[in-house]
């Protein structure tokens, strides 16, 4: 008679934490999608390179990544708590637009800040 080896059997249970974990993880790609979006709106290649100018001598640059490294920080805040809550079942699963619409707004500071 044939007998299941249990090291290789997928329970139910495994197969909803991976999708889960699949999804949380395309949240994730999504987020980090949106900042590297807005920091090519002045140029820049992505999220991490306009952070490195928050040290630059030019005024304007370092301006524009302070402002950006704050957002970026009150997004992942929001966004790592948020899908904290999804994890835990405290918080249904939103549609990937929808969370995005929740995340903080972002404007560039102007030349005069």
């Amino acid at each position: 008679m044939w007998k299941p080896d249990p090291s290789i059997i997928i329970t139910a249970e495994q197969k909803r934490a991976e999708q889960q974990s699949v999804l949380l993880n395309s949240f994730r790609v999504a987020v980090q999608s949106l900042l590297d979006a807005k920091a090519q709106e002045k140029q820049y290649d992505n999220g991490f390179t306009v952070a490195s100018y928050v040290v630059s001598t030019n005024p304007i640059w370092k301006a524009e990544a302070e402002a950006f490294v704050a957002w970026r920080d009150a997004v992942w805040g929001y966004a790592l708590a948020e899908l904290d809550k999804v994890q835990s079942g405290t918080r249904e699963i939103p549609t990937l637009e929808a969370f995005l619409e929740e995340l903080p707004p972002f404007e560039w500071p102007t030349a005069a800040e």
